[in-house]
């Protein structure tokens, strides 16, 4: 101790210029990673390029001390750390910082939450590094250890805006985020048959080489702008509208492993050829992952899907595709061509997709149970080297959601995503699963609104809480996009290691969410009053009432006013979180239009709030009427309804997140600087749940439909884009500026979609005057005068709709956005429509009634995929788009080791239309950390910089 005091007030009045970062002398991967990574980040918050160390002996020379609690470095100055595991502890004495962790995670995990607390903000596509720069390194002092074992991201394929188009460097980028956010767990979903998606094989041992390659498969891709599926229609690039073609290198771009194989493999044997191209791809991620402590998932539905190709080849062989033995030989084949293709921790089975919203008989959960059993057998026969779960859009079968705990072994984790796209809360079922890993998963955006911004902070709180109290030890998030749902991301993060404060403070009566439906003319029997049954409130999660304490009778009525069968709606119902009524099924138990009540004496409220709990098993809960009396209280509800007689009318619903209102002043000034963060942060608080969402699933993610209302009566729901923009000067920083100018072109995005639908609107009325009237020639005139004017107006819209999104493009997730209103929307939007009005003109519409090809906005440099990490020995390949009216662009990458010497000079090659590309090479590198900027000068116009605090901050990569 004595030397530790000594050492001490030597270093108290060391500056930054003196500091080391000191490791163990024989570190481990993460821990020198640590090292390096809180080098490159004291480099960028100050200036000062630190030296790192390795040593088991405390020097004079020691500033920043990095390492397990039990390194002997560690021991000798803090002898004392008891750390668990994945935690960590960061101290500040007389100017040493020490950061140390329970294991090699732990000291991953300290070394970013250090960068943290010197301002940095991480989410999954981004570092938020500030423009001002720090004088001197502050003193911090802090702890962490996180609520669950497993916390990460589940990006969902299917789409362009997911990882769809990513490439092994979109993985490694992304992944590489993961440890930052304090998240060590990344899985994907995979589609079998119909639209086939490539990360699992499935087939038999006949058509694998012993090295785990395949010799034949059926057709799968992810999506290409030349293929069919989910309201995409085909579309080359080149074609797209507003200069986006400029975006793309070629006419039908789309995921790397099937290039020049679109829009989908022809043969068996080049099916194998994606397979074997996908395997590649997900070997290099998955192993990057496993170097950063991720664990990594992958899997398919239950019971297993056999592509047609392969059913007819096994009965070609005088096999059974449904005999369970062959299953055992697909399950052994598909694990075993994992095991060596590339390595993964987890293999998950998702449950079949329509448990969501019916029934399901005896023999179809069977049939899933059976099969669950056989890939377990597998998995075990063939000593694959991850682990069996389950996931799917429910947690289990209908009638009992909890239902796997009594049937699967334990060593299964069980997981599954919130149903209804996120709108319903963590499965209750979780509480009632025991001694097993469990996952919740929610939606951090949904596909219904996959193209506009979506803001759900508070209900990644409430969630993250939610999950936490039923026993999770797995909090993941589903998701397709990246930097849109930023907030989200950090949210959930965040909530996985500390919910300190999370409390919903209840101030009066609320009903946490639902819709409400009425039946006017129904005819209710055994109901009193019958007017209270004809109107019911469906799919929500809770009504909270505020009663003092006491003991209460609860009466809950129900009726079921829309379906004619039993099965079809079951539900659960808690009081004061005790379940009073298991799989409620209205139409078996009284029929439809017939009042069902329940009585629940002895209700004790202790805590100043009465909370009925609705749990949805098969379809919506519904509720038409409460009554609440006791305590000298009556409360009456109807539920669904106005007022009528002592019944008072339903309640307002309220949203299912928590507050954010310190979340979001806290992202802001990482986002945009401190000065005007409490302001920014109010916006983006009061938008949480409740932004305007002009966007829709129309037989696609993110669809668009016509608005009949007008436009005046709309446009003060965007008024918070007009008070976000006077914000603007009070931003300071070129990068803080950026990201603040994002955000302002995706709120103003949404304002002209919504406008633009409303167009739509109109012009579907003056088309339906056109063609209503008999007479040609008048027709024709009508179109001309009255339909042909809208349609320019829609064109006009459009054209400022394509303005804020392509100013939005900054990653492979946005591209995707293009593609969908290109593919999906504007076919809808524009093609159908322009022929009803070019048949009413009797002629070709002029060029001002079609979209434009020519980009006329400000030029763009767009770095759509940015490594901040390397593998030893792996070369940086950069990628930029030149969005540009000129007809030509320079492009000149200026690069150097970490903080050291002058810069050296590459060029970027045009690969073709805007986009341009170099590599420095593994020779050139030298395992060196490297900074870097990229100018961009067009044939007319001023040269652009990226990133927009260079040269002073620029990008930077360190090698793992």
């Amino acid at each position: 101790m004595k030397f530790l005091t000594a050492m001490l007030l030597i270093l108290c009045s060391l500056q930054v210029s003196a500091q080391m970062v000191v490791a163990p002398k024989s570190a481990s991967t993460m821990e020198r990673i640590a090292a390096h990574e809180v080098r490159r980040y004291v480099y960028l918050r100050t200036g000062k390029l630190l030296t790192i160390g390795y040593s088991d002996v405390p020097t004079s020379g020691l500033c920043i001390l990095i390492g397990r609690q039990d390194r002997t470095l560690v021991n000798a100055c803090l002898p004392a750390a008891k750390i668990k595991p994945q935690a960590f502890s960061i101290h500040t004495s007389r100017g040493v910082t020490s950061i140390i962790g329970g294991d090699d995670t732990g000291v991953l995990y300290g070394a970013y939450r250090y960068v943290e607390k010197l301002g940095v903000g991480f989410s999954l596509d981004t570092d938020a590094i500030p423009d001002q720069r720090l004088a001197l390194l502050p003193p911090i002092n802090d702890n962490g250890a996180p609520l669950f074992e497993l916390r990460g991201i589940q990006p969902f394929h299917d789409f362009p805006e997911g990882p769809d188009w990513w490439t092994l460097d979109d993985y490694r980028a992304i992944i590489g985020q993961l440890p930052k956010l304090g998240m060590n767990f990344f899985g994907l979903h995979t589609y079998p048959e119909g639209i086939a998606e490539p990360a699992v094989w499935i087939g038999t041992d006949a058509d694998l080489r012993p090295d785990g390659l395949v010799k034949k498969a059926y057709p799968s891709s992810w999506h290409n702008t030349l293929r069919n599926g989910w309201g995409y229609q085909p579309k080359k690039t080149g074609n797209f509208s507003y200069g986006a073609s400029q975006l793309f290198d070629r006419d039908d771009f789309g995921a790397s492993v099937g290039v020049g194989l679109t829009p989908l493999p022809k043969t068996a044997e080049e099916g194998a050829s994606v397979f074997n191209r996908s395997g590649e791809l997900l070997h290099g991620a998955f192993s990057y992952a496993r170097k950063l402590g991720v664990k990594t998932c992958i899997g398919t539905e239950t019971p297993l899907t056999i592509p047609v190709m392969v059913r007819d080849r096994l009965k070609a062989q005088g096999m059974n595709p449904d005999d369970p033995a062959v299953k055992h030989q697909i399950y052994s084949a598909m694990f075993k061509r994992i095991s060596k293709t590339y390595p993964v921790d987890y293999y998950w089975l998702w449950t079949p997709e329509d448990w969501t919203w019916s029934g399901a008989k005896k023999e179809q959960v069977d049939a899933t149970i059976q099969d669950i059993q056989i890939a377990f057998d597998s998995i075990k026969d063939s000593a694959a080297p991850f682990t069996l779960a389950t996931c799917g859009w429910v947690l289990g079968p209908p009638g009992n959601r909890a239902g796997f705990d009594k049937i699967l072994p334990k060593t299964m984790p069980v997981s599954c995503i919130n149903r209804m796209v996120g709108n319903e809360p963590v499965d209750p079922g979780f509480a009632q699963v025991k001694g097993r890993d469990k996952w919740a998963i929610p939606w951090l955006e949904d596909d219904p609104g996959l193209t506009g911004a979506q803001l759900w902070a508070g209900r990644m709180r409430r969630d993250a809480m939610d999950a936490l109290s039923y026993g999770c030890t797995g909090l993941l998030g589903i998701h397709w996009r990246t930097r849109a749902i930023a907030p989200n991301v950090s949210a959930l993060a965040k909530a996985g290691w500390n919910q300190t404060g999370f409390r919903r403070q209840l101030t009066g009566d609320q009903v946490v969410g639902g819709s409400v439906v009425e039946f006017p003319n129904a005819k209710v029997d055994q109901a009193n009053p019958e007017e209270i049954y004809r109107s019911v409130r469906y799919g929500m999660s809770a009504y909270n009432l505020k009663v003092p304490d006491g003991n209460y009778k609860v009466t809950l009525r129900f009726c079921e006013p829309h379906y004619d069968k039993a099965g079809v709606r079951m539900f659960d119902v808690s009081l004061q979180g005790k379940r009073v009524i298991e799989g409620l099924d209205i139409i078996a138990k009284v029929g439809k239009n017939h009042a069902l009540d329940y009585d629940f004496p002895g209700v004790v409220v202790s805590s100043g709030s009465l909370n009925i709990e609705f749990t949805a098993k098969v379809e919506f809960p519904c509720i038409a009427g409460i009554e609440v009396v006791g305590n000298n209280i009556v409360r009456r509800i109807n539920c669904g309804g106005p007022k009528f007689g002592d019944f008072l009318a339903d309640l307002t619903s309220a949203p299912r997140g928590l507050p954010v209102d310190d979340f979001y002043t806290n992202w802001a000034k990482e986002q945009f600087g401190g000065k005007s963060s409490a302001r920014i942060g109010a916006i983006f608080s009061k938008l949480d749940g409740r932004i305007p969402r002009p966007l829709d699933w129309t037989d696609g993610p993110g669809g668009l439909t016509p608005d009949g209302r007008n436009w005046v009566d709309l446009a003060s729901d965007f008024a918070f884009i007009d008070e976000y923009r006077k914000l603007l000067p009070s931003v300071h920083g070129g990068t803080n500026r950026e990201r603040f100018t994002w955000w302002l072109n995706e709120f103003e995005y949404i304002r002209t979609v919504a406008r633009l639908r409303c167009f739509w609107g109109e012009f579907n009325r003056a088309m339906a005057g056109v063609r209503s009237e008999k007479d040609s020639a008048l027709r024709s005139r009508m179109a001309e005068t009255t339909v042909l004017p809208i349609r320019r107006a829609i064109i006009t819209q459009l054209g400022e709709v394509f303005q804020h999104l392509l100013a939005t493009v900054s990653n492979t997730g946005e591209l995707g956005t293009v593609a969908n209103w290109e593919q999906h929307i504007l076919p809808a939007l524009l093609e159908a429509p322009g022929k009803d009005l070019t048949e009413a003109l009797g002629r070709s519409l002029p060029q001002d009634a079609v979209p434009s090809t020519e980009y006329t906005g400000p030029t763009r440099l767009i770095i759509p995929t940015v490594r901040r990490s390397l593998d030893q020995g792996e070369p940086l390949r950069l990628r930029a788009i030149v969005l540009t009216s000129s007809p030509s662009a320079k492009v000149i990458l200026s690069w150097r080791p970490l903080g050291q010497g002058a810069y050296k000079q590459l060029p970027f090659k045009n690969v073709r239309r805007g986009v341009y590309e170099t590599i420095l090479k593994p020779d050139v590198l030298l395992n060196r950390d490297i900074e870097y900027n990229i100018t961009a000068t067009p044939s007319r116009g001023e040269p652009l910089l990226w990133p927009a605090s260079a040269p002073q901050i620029n990008q930077t990569v360190i090698y793992l």
